[in-house]
């Protein structure tokens, strides 16, 4: 071992003794480098090899390149720069590869491979470390991609990324992302030859002509991948990405009505389909002579463009009858909504289309839930808060078990401080599952203490700390209630009545630990008994509640420091896992008064 070793160090020798000679090292910093070096060595041929030996070592050396090109700057030296530097560089490709070799699958070890290489500028190294990295991840599409656009970017080869791209859809013969980034560099590639076919024709030069096919130019390679494409993989919203794809090239306009009219043949059904023709009547821009030039001209075009799109949507619904074709028809329609404009016409048609949309979805029984927030945000900034009233109460008749929607329509008739609010609060929670009513319970213990009787708040308190739904966030609530309302002496009665009715919340003893440290004179004896249930069921998993403990005995005026051993013992003993380590470190840092 120590001769390969040796051999190793012997190699990096004349490469210190040259740096040595022209004053980028001292005869001292090349013996610490040569010492660091054979450390390094010794460790990569250990019979159990450490990853982490390897990164140290790759580390060092790239540190030794920044190093000497610091130091070369600064006295303006250059000479035999690439060839010392190689020998440096090529080690570290060594050790990469090494690496890379023991643990194939960390993808994190080779793309930092890779992006050093990129740093370097090494193309032939790079093209080497892709072509194994492919070998061994041939699963990760993403991968195949990275390779494809170096090729095509870097490496200005469209022959090589093409025949990547060919080997990856052997691969995933189902990847959208793979077919949409093969699509683009096809595009990419005609673009690039147009543009060396018009600067050879400036240059009047006849070879222009025979240079490029008039197929290649015309997208037939990319007709190609775009007809592959939508054989394999189908759906509207894939075609669609083609079809972006296509609309960042000027010379696809052909390419681009063949991919409309085949997605308007095959997915004449899909909402997205109507969606995109529908907003493709805003695109469509008018021609310079007739471009509007006063604002009101403008808001006028607009206005008319927006009801040519609603014309699409509703002729879409006339045949599609959907959720999802109201969900993007609603969100068509707001988007516009929210889109600034000083025309009060324009602003004011918006509004009713808007209003209209969402009628027409809730009639057809067919608005998503979430939209129904949106139209109940909107009634309120119109200040229309009967007919957000009825709205949610029709909602709640459509999603009788959906808790957000009963605590939206709670919470806007406690804001109108409406009648009949028990009744509705008793309908609620026997439809919402029994699980899920937390929501309700809180809302109405919190409407409870504002319009309700004393008496009457504590007996619903009293029931919902027996409910195992409710009791953990019950009795926080019931805990700080009492306080606040029957004073110190309640509040401890009604902590010793629940500190045995489990489970508990950690919230529930920090509460009373709050209440007793509020007293003008908090008596030590009561936080000691406190803490002591708090870590009786939460002492395992809990270093923070140890560590309050602590501060308690240092500062508290009654507090005894000699009990912090005892408590620190027995928090190692009972904290388990990584809350040990926690602990240790959080009781070090209070130590030295940085907690």
């Amino acid at each position: 071992m120590a001769e390969f070793v040796q051999s190793r160090v012997e190699d990096y020798v004349p490469v210190l003794l040259q740096l040595e000679r022209v004053g980028l090292l001292t005869e001292k910093e090349a013996r610490t480098v040569i010492k660091k070096v054979t450390a390094l060595e010794y460790k990569l041929k250990r019979r159990s090899l450490n990853k982490e030996d390897f990164i140290n070592y790759i580390q060092y050396e790239i540190n030794f390149l920044e190093l000497l090109f610091k130091r070369r700057q600064r006295i303006g030296y250059f000479f035999k720069k690439g060839e010392i530097e190689a020998v440096i560089k090529q080690k570290v490709h060594c050790l990469f590869q090494r690496a890379t070799e023991k643990w194939r699958d960390d993808l994190q070890l080779w793309m930092s491979h890779v992006e050093i290489c990129k740093k370097w500028n090494s193309k032939q190294q790079l093209s080497r470390i892709f072509s194994s990295l492919l070998a061994v991840h041939s699963d990760k599409p993403a991968l195949w991609i990275m390779a494809a656009k170096w090729e095509f970017e870097d490496q200005l080869s469209s022959e090589t990324a093409r025949n990547i791209f060919l080997r990856a859809l052997r691969f995933h013969p189902d990847s959208a992302k793979l077919y949409q980034e093969y699509f683009r560099m096809e595009l990419m590639s005609v673009e690039k030859q147009k543009n060396e076919k018009e600067i050879l024709r400036q240059a009047k030069l006849d070879t222009a002509k025979d240079l490029y096919s008039g197929e290649i130019l015309n997208c037939g390679l990319a007709r190609v991948v775009y007809k592959a494409a939508v054989q394999n993989i189908k759906g509207a919203k894939f075609h669609l990405s083609l079809l972006s794809i296509a609309k960042h090239f000027k010379f696809t306009k052909d390419l681009q009505r063949k991919i409309l009219a085949d997605l308007q043949r095959l997915y004449a059904e899909d909402p997205h389909t109507w969606d995109f023709l529908a907003r493709q009547e805003l695109s469509d821009e008018l021609p310079a002579p007739e471009a509007p030039k006063s604002k009101q001209k403008k808001a006028e075009i607009l206005a008319q463009k927006e009801e040519q799109c609603s014309r699409v949507y509703e002729r879409a619904l006339a045949s599609l009858q959907t959720e999802s074709m109201w969900e993007l028809y609603v969100s068509f329609c707001l988007e516009r909504y929210k889109r600034k404009t000083n025309s009060e016409e324009l602003k004011q048609q918006r509004q009713d289309r808007l209003l209209s949309t969402f009628q027409g979805a809730h009639d057809a029984g067919l608005l998503p839930q979430a939209r129904y927030y949106d139209w109940i945000s909107l009634l309120f900034t119109l200040e229309k808060g009967d007919l957000a009233v009825q709205l949610l109460e029709a909602a709640t008749d459509r999603f009788p078990g959906s808790v957000d929607m009963w605590k939206k329509r709670l919470e806007l008739l406690i804001t109108l401080k409406a009648e009949n609010l028990e009744k509705v609060f008793e309908k609620a929670l026997a439809l919402v599952k029994t699980q899920e009513s937390l929501p309700l319970w809180e809302l109405m213990v919190d409407w409870s203490e504002m319009e309700r009787s004393e008496k009457a708040t504590e007996s619903l308190y009293q029931k919902l700390v027996l409910n195992p739904n409710t009791t953990k966030t019950m009795k926080v609530k019931y805990l700080q209630w009492t306080y606040r309302i029957q004073g110190y002496k309640r509040a401890r009665k009604v902590f010793s009545s629940l500190q045995e009715n489990r489970p508990f919340s950690e919230d529930f003893f920090k509460m009373m630990i709050d209440i007793e440290k509020d007293q003008e004179k908090s008596k030590m004896g009561n936080l000691r008994e406190y803490y002591e249930r708090a870590l009786r069921e939460f002492g395992a998993a809990k270093p923070d509640i140890w560590l309050s403990y602590i501060k308690e005995e240092l500062s508290h005026a009654e507090g005894k420091p000699e009990n912090c051993g005892p408590i620190h013992w027995r928090a190692i003993k009972v904290l388990q896992g990584p809350a040990v380590e926690e602990f240790v470190n959080k009781y070090a840092l209070l130590q030295s008064g940085h907690l």
